[in-house]
């Protein structure tokens, strides 16, 4: 399938949604309920991973059949994964490292890479393939929100979505920071819980986690 879509930057995107649920799933035909939950709890915007089978397929399911949704893609790590993400309705494309020509590909199709980052000399590369998003992975190993407030003062123009140990309690955190605009994790959207079909459960976590974010926000 090859979806056409209005382009979005980076920053649009985390400024719209402040909270990007990350999502692995073992069936394509979960990503539908699974979209409306999400939507439902007023979030806007979700990482569909290729750390499954299922991966591709359910980006295509979610896109086509939920256009209010932002669908991306995770876990991208080659050029060629980007063409077919994006073919599959993607809209943005998120790392968990940085890969120049992964970065080159995302810019060719229009579609925002968000690749993670761990250390200055990654975040130096960034500057200079003119990336003005990055994602700070897995953070909360790297040091959290101290870790991203000492990164981020020689990177002025830099804004990071922190991913990996992201969760209620160290949300605000990581959001009072300016740099920050958003933050990604996947508690709301256990495998567990969509495996058991349980969208309502979803719906509620995402909805108190939504709120978090956008109070913490307001709060910074």
């Amino acid at each position: 399938m090859t979806t056409t879509t209005a382009s979005i930057t980076a920053q649009a995107l985390l400024a719209a949604c402040p909270l990007v649920p990350v999502v692995v799933l073992d069936r394509a035909e979960d990503a539908r309920p699974l979209g409306e939950a999400l939507l439902a709890a007023g979030i806007t915007a979700v990482e569909i991973t290729l750390r499954t089978p299922a991966g591709l397929d359910a980006i295509a399911v979610a896109s086509e059949a939920l256009p209010e949704l932002t669908v991306g893609a995770g876990s991208v790590l080659t050029s060629a994964q980007v063409d077919q993400v994006i073919d599959a309705g993607a809209r943005f494309v998120v790392s968990p490292g940085l890969h120049a020509p992964v970065v080159a590909r995302c810019a060719e199709r229009g579609a925002p890479a968000l690749p993670g980052v761990a250390t200055a000399s990654e975040l130096m590369t960034a500057v200079n393939l003119d990336l003005t998003v990055v994602k700070f992975f897995p953070a909360g190993l790297l040091g959290g929100p101290a870790a991203i407030r000492s990164m981020s003062a020689p990177f002025p123009g830099l804004s990071f979505l922190p991913s990996g140990g992201v969760g209620p309690e160290n949300l605000p955190d990581y959001l009072a920071l300016p740099c920050v605009p958003a933050v990604s994790g996947s508690w709301m959207v256990e495998p567990a819980l969509i495996r058991a079909g349980d969208w309502a459960e979803i719906t509620r976590r995402s909805a108190d986690a939504i709120a978090a974010a956008r109070a913490a926000l307001v709060a910074g």
